[in-house]
This record gives C-alpha cells, sequence and structure tokens, in this order.
C-alpha cells in the first residue's frame, strides 16, 4: 500500500483574531458597485457570478485556486492520500469558527459537500466516484472512493460557479433545490441581514473571529486573507453614467465593470486606474430551454449557427478594443491547454439569414413566440440580448424581448413552465473563465437532463465523452477527446457561443487587487 502525505505546515500557529475597531475611530468602509445586485444569496444555488463574488466575502472553502490556476490547501491543513489514491484523509485547520461562533467541524464540511455536490457538475463527478465520505473527527473528514480522483482538490476548491463553500451542518442539510437565505460562513465577512436593501445596498462586516491561513502565498484564492477593512458597502447602481461619475468624485472606491465606452473617460480621471483582473475572460453564451417547443428540437437549434457572427456581438460589448475580446471561440477559454477551433467553423464566414430562415422552417420552425431574457442592467449582457434579437428576428422568429434586471432573470431561467406560465426559450449570460478550462465544471456541455444546467439539454453522447476525459491519462489524449466533445457540442447545439469578453475593473486609491474577480481580501488603501 502506498502512503503519499501532504501534510502542511502544523496549523497549531497561533493566528491572532482580528478585534473589532475601537467605537472612538471612524470604521475604515470599502465602497464598491458590482456587476448587479445580489439577489440571490445562495452560492451554491445559483450558478450568478455576483453570488460567488458575495460567497468568498461570507464563505470559505477547502482549497484554494493559486495564480498558476493549480490548488492548495486552505481550510484544511492538509490531506493524507492512501490505498492507491482511493483514500482521502482531509485535516481542518484548527481554530477556525462560523459567524455564529461554533467552530467549524467535519460534520459541518460533508453536508456541505454533498449540498454542493448535488448543484455542480464538478462536485457531482466527485460525488460519482465516491463510495463514502464520512467524518472520521470533528477535524477529519475522509473520502473513500471507488476509484482514484486525482482532481478531488480542484473539486472542492473551484472558483467557478456553484461554489463549493462550507456552511453549518444545520443550513448544509437545507434540500439543494430551496435557497440557503440565512448567511452564516467562516469567511473573513459577515453579511448584515438587517442592513440590506433590495436593489440599493448590501452590507459586510468585518469578521473579527476570522482565522487566515498562515502560511502560502496570497493569490487569486488562495494563500492568506488579511482583512484592512472594516465594512465592504456594494452600493447598486445600475446607471454606467452614475457609478462612473461617483468613482470620479470619490464617492465610491471600486466599479467592479465600468462599461466599455467609459474606459477612455475614466483612464483620463487623475487617481482612478483601469486594468483587467481576470485573465480568463468570460465566453458569451445564448442559452436555449431544450425542454420547451421549439429548441426542444436539436436541428432548430443547430439551424441557428448561421446567424450568430460572434465579431458582431463582441463589438456591441466592448467595441474596436480587440484586447477586450476575442471570436472564433468555442466551449473551452482561448490560449488554455483543452482549447480547440474543431467544429466552430460553422461560426466563420458571411451570415445568410435567408438561408436560416429556409433551414429553420425545414426543421420544424413553425413562428412559435420565442421569448428572450435581457437584463438590462448588466450592459454587457443586454448587448448580446439585443444583437441576438436582432438576429433572430432577420430569420423570421418570433421574438418576445423581455427586458428585466438580472436578479429577475435568474429566478425566472430556473423555471421550467411552459412560457405562459412564466418560462423562458433564451437567456444571456457569460461561462465564468475558470469554469471552461476542462469538461469537469464547463455547465453548458453537460446533456445530463433534469440535473444539468439551466436550459436541461439531454445528450448521452457528451456525457459519454465528458466521462472519457476524465479517465485520459495524458495532456495529449484530454485535448484529443475536448475536441470530440466540441464536435458533438455543434451538433447538439445546448448554447451558442458568442465569443470571449475580458471585462476591466476601475478603483481608486486602492492596491493589492487579487486576480481572478472582485475579492475583497488584502484590498488596502494605497
Amino acid at each position: 500500500m502506498k502512503r503519499r502525505t501532504f501534510l502542511g505546515a502544523a496549523a497549531g500557529a497561533a493566528v491572532s483574531a482580528i478585534a473589532r475597531p475601537s467605537l472612538a475611530q471612524p470604521a475604515k468602509v470599502l465602497k464598491f458597485v458590482p456587476e448587479a445586485d445580489v439577489a440571490i444569496v445562495d452560492p451554491v444555488w445559483t450558478t450568478a457570478t455576483v453570488t460567488r463574488n458575495h460567497g468568498y466575502l461570507v464563505f470559505d472553502t477547502l482549497y484554494g485556486q493559486n495564480a498558476d490556476y493549480g490548488f492548495e490547501p486552505q481550510m484544511v491543513a492538509g490531506h493524507t492520500i492512501e490505498d492507491d489514491g482511493k483514500t482521502w484523509r482531509l485535516t481542518l485547520r484548527e481554530g477556525l469558527r462560523f459567524h455564529d461562533g461554533e467552530p467549524v467541524r467535519a460534520q459541518d464540511v460533508v453536508p456541505s459537500i454533498r449540498r454542493f455536490s448535488a448543484r455542480d457538475a464538478f462536485g457531482r463527478a466527485l460525488m460519482d466516484a465516491t463510495d463514502e465520505l464520512s467524518a472520521e473527527s470533528d477535524r477529519v473528514v475522509k473520502f473513500r472512493l471507488k476509484r482514484p480522483f486525482p482532481l478531488l482538490p480542484a473539486a472542492l476548491g473551484k472558483t467557478g460557479t456553484s461554489m463549493p463553500c462550507i456552511m453549518p451542518e444545520r443550513l448544509a442539510l437545507t434540500d439543494p433545490n430551496k435557497q440557503v437565505t440565512e448567511m452564516v460562513g467562516s469567511g473573513p465577512y459577515r453579511f448584515k441581514a438587517d442592513e440590506r436593501v433590495p436593489g440599493a445596498l448590501a452590507v459586510y462586516e468585518r469578521f473579527a473571529g476570522y482565522v487566515p491561513r498562515p502560511d502560502g502565498s496570497a493569490t487569486f484564492t488562495a494563500g492568506p486573507k488579511t482583512v484592512f477593512f472594516d465594512r465592504v458597502e456594494w452600493r447598486i447602481m445600475p446607471d454606467p453614467s452614475t457609478a462612473a461619475n461617483a468613482l470620479s468624485t470619490g464617492e465610491i472606491d471600486w466599479w467592479q465593470n465600468p462599461t466599455p465606452d467609459l474606459l477612455g473617460v475614466l483612464r483620463a480621471k487623475t487617481g482612478v486606474k483601469v486594468e483587467g483582473l481576470d485573465p480568463a475572460g468570460g465566453i458569451g453564451c445564448l442559452r436555449f430551454n431544450s425542454l420547451l417547443p421549439p429548441f426542444d428540437n436539436p436541428a432548430i437549434r443547430r439551424a441557428l449557427l448561421g446567424a450568430i457572427d460572434q465579431s458582431e456581438f463582441m463589438t456591441a460589448v466592448a467595441g474596436e478594443e480587440r484586447s477586450m475580446w476575442k471570436d472564433h471561440v468555442g466551449v473551452f477559454s482561448p490560449d488554455t491547454p483543452l482549447a480547440t477551433t474543431a467544429g466552430t467553423e460553422v461560426l466563420v464566414g458571411k451570415r445568410d439569414f435567408a438561408a436560416v430562415r429556409r433551414e429553420l422552417a425545414a426543421a420544424g420552425y413553425k413562428g412559435e413566440r420565442i421569448v428572450l431574457l435581457d437584463p438590462t442592467d448588466y450592459p454587457s449582457t443586454h448587448a448580446l440580448a439585443m444583437v441576438a434579437a436582432d438576429a433572430l428576428q432577420k430569420c423570421g422568429m418570433n421574438v418576445d424581448l423581455v427586458s428585466t434586471d438580472w436578479g429577475s432573470v435568474v429566478q425566472r431561467r430556473a423555471s421550467k413552465q411552459p412560457i405562459d406560465k412564466g418560462g423562458w426559450n433564451i437567456f444571456f449570460t457569460y461561462l465564468n473563465g475558470t469554469n471552461n478550462f476542462d469538461p469537469a465544471s464547463q455547465l453548458g456541455i453537460r446533456g445530463n437532463g433534469d440535473q444539468a444546467w439551466f436550459g436541461w439539454p439531454k445528450s448521452p453522447r457528451l456525457e459519454e465523452l465528458r466521462l472519457d476525459w476524465f479517465a485520459a491519462k495524458d495532456i495529449p489524449a484530454q485535448k484529443a477527446i475536448c475536441a470530440e466533445i466540441q464536435k458533438q457540442f455543434f451538433v447538439e447545439v445546448p448554447y451558442i457561443p458568442l465569443g470571449a469578453y475580458y471585462e476591466k475593473t476601475a478603483y481608486r486609491g486602492l492596491a493589492g487587487m487579487r486576480i481572478g474577480f472582485a475579492q475583497f481580501y488584502d484590498v488596502k488603501r494605497a
């Protein structure tokens, strides 16, 4: 029997809790404008990135991802692997506490993993490979696997959505299909539900009992998470001009996603810095509801490939600033090891709307109303909806563009009801770049029906290829399978990729930003 021990440095090193500020001193407040209001606060229940970002304030994860996209222990001190890779023991760091004062125990971790895995593709793959998941003691979590699963830290530390957060047992036992609304985590900030103003304000207060990891490099979601602000206030400002003015005058400190048309104005302002934090970007997505007519018919979905010009979509989002977008994009993040152009030729070349109209008729489209969900408070996503509505109308589709806010889209896209009862046919989003490195957590390519991401497509072949990828022995074999996955994807078309978009962020008077997405530890006054 082989035994490889990866236990980190002794986690018993004393790490002082962060004291509350004296009442005689003003609180240090970071004022932040997020991408949208956090309409849903449960980072397991939804794949909305704004909720993921909220989650990393309130909760912590067992592993963190570093700048090289590897995974390091975060809540765990380390782990041991035995039995030729089929037994893992994860040991929690000492001193971890939830916001209610209770210690973090393995008995909290086990149901948290189970709840997350019920909602997440990568987590489900881990549980499919697991015979037993148990709490061996208060600090030791045991996995007994059916077969080796070396990607276990990646599954429990993934930075895409859903978030593999650790909740108290009483909350983690909540039905995965129901939202958790009480926010009790062990992360660096508490969620102040009593100060919440829907559509206007969300407040986070520094958690005095948070114990940062004592070692490692502070990068992406890994290493020590040092808090320099007593409060973080999310100010909801749907109007870009209002947000730009607020940043220019110092009313706010940080605007997560300034619109491309205002970047030049912001760069010209003294003290304002504009930069890109996410090297992976996000892939624009036109997601079909595969349960309802007419898009329960893959031939109709496939016909619309001829109407999509990725460069047109990305130009509408980011203009001519090519550093912010790429076309000729498939389902895996561009410039990553498994990215491929296989099958993307259907998205290249002059668009022929008359030909698409004929293909739609031949496939059986009979003029049914098509409900497109358009989030007007997400400018970059709103642009996708507008270009798509125009393209579909040119193809002769009966388009009903429903303009609403992102929170309402997130709620409505979960409905499987017919469109006359609050259902939908198409919604738009960006698939977070860190989800798209490989088939393990790429949300959009799953074909497992009711368990799939919103849209619920069924594709046994995509599922078979995904399992083949998990069994591949090396990168060349993985890459070959990813090419086959992408070819099959363009046959099934569960969604249409609309190009890769690399957003900028803007702030003033701050330093210490981590790469990846908006995080609030290490950030301090410059």
